[in-house]
């Protein structure tokens, strides 16, 4: 839930509606030639008591975008989908250089402080490398699950209604206007909101998960990409796409450089973890880099400095 009425260009007509709301809906894509759907619950959610709320925002809201997308004979769409779909990211053998599927992390190895992913024979430690498109998704969490679901959903769309879908698969996105003091807002608000009320960020595990950070500017910058792309595509045409930066950092660093920027507290590791979170997972998107011509253009320590000082949505 939005508290009020965003801030947008005056070229947009803004309507204010539920995604479930088929009436609502169906009236806003009226004129319409292709959708960017970017709505969404989103977080891993705090219990399982969560999923219905996912479940019926998430996957329900979209089958009734997609149903009343093919009434209004609209066949072009681009989805806001998510890295959270592939679980734990790509790894590869210390001794062999082979590709491997770790073993899920457990809760007794959580409590150990055994963090990263093993060989699931030999028990070695894995070595995280870039994951692409064609990685076998597993969701390890409710919001995964609807996101993946998503993608389903709208790859059926395609064949049954002869249409084209692009999905990007944003990795962990920051910059302005992310919501203020939610659990399920993204590691960076959450983050950004600890040093706007004085605290240090709570940095989990041992700070060292590697992720692909990537700016709403170069996020917005894939959407028109992909509107551009999916406007120009014979039918039917389902496409995915990683948009994540080159620049790998860690959860660590991230809490590092708003402490930094911000002058509030330095971080602080703690050891803690949360069955359903995922070690490392980092993309490679050369795929829509060479497809799409997409590539992003925000370094991460500009984007960090920016990101410290930009209000969080619900701040005055």
């Amino acid at each position: 839930m939005h508290p009020g009425k965003p801030r947008i260009d005056p070229r947009v007509d803004f309507v204010a509606g539920d995604l479930g709301d088929q009436t609502a809906i169906s009236a806003a894509l009226d004129g319409v030639d292709v959708v960017s759907h970017q709505g969404a619950k989103v977080g891993l959610g705090v219990s399982f008591a969560d999923a219905p709320h996912y479940v019926h925002t998430n996957s329900y809201g979209t089958a009734v975008l997609l149903a009343a997308m093919e009434r209004a004979g609209i066949h072009r769409l681009v989805l806001a989908s998510s890295m959270v779909i592939y679980g734990e990211g790509a790894y590869t053998d210390p001794d062999t250089g082979q590709a491997v599927r770790p073993r899920p992390r457990t809760t007794e190895d959580l409590r150990l402080g055994m963090f990263d992913p093993r060989h699931p024979v030999t028990g070695n430690v894995l070595i995280p490398s870039l994951l692409t498109e064609d990685a076998v998704p597993d969701p390890p969490n409710i919001y995964a699950a609807s996101k993946l679901n998503q993608e389903h959903l709208a790859s059926i769309w395609t064949r049954m209604t002869g249409s084209a879908a692009v999905a990007l698969r944003y990795h962990n996105v920051y910059g302005p206007e992310m919501p203020k003091d939610t659990p399920y807002a993204g590691v960076a608000s959450i983050f950004r909101s600890a040093i706007a009320r004085g605290d240090a960020p709570r940095v989990f595990e041992d700070g060292a998960q590697r992720r692909s950070f990537i700016h709403v500017r170069d996020v917005a910058a894939a959407n028109l990409a992909a509107i551009r792309f999916v406007l120009n595509q014979p039918t039917p045409l389902f496409r995915a796409y990683n948009v994540g930066s080159a620049e790998i950092r860690t959860i660590g660093d991230i809490a590092y450089a708003l402490s930094k920027h911000s002058g509030g507290p330095p971080p602080v590791i703690t050891g803690e973890s949360r069955l359903g979170d995922v070690r490392h997972i980092t993309a490679s998107s050369e795929r829509i880099k060479k497809e799409l011509g997409w590539t992003p253009t925000m370094g991460f320590d500009h984007g960090m400095a920016e990101f410290a000082a930009a209000p969080l949505r619900g701040t005055p």
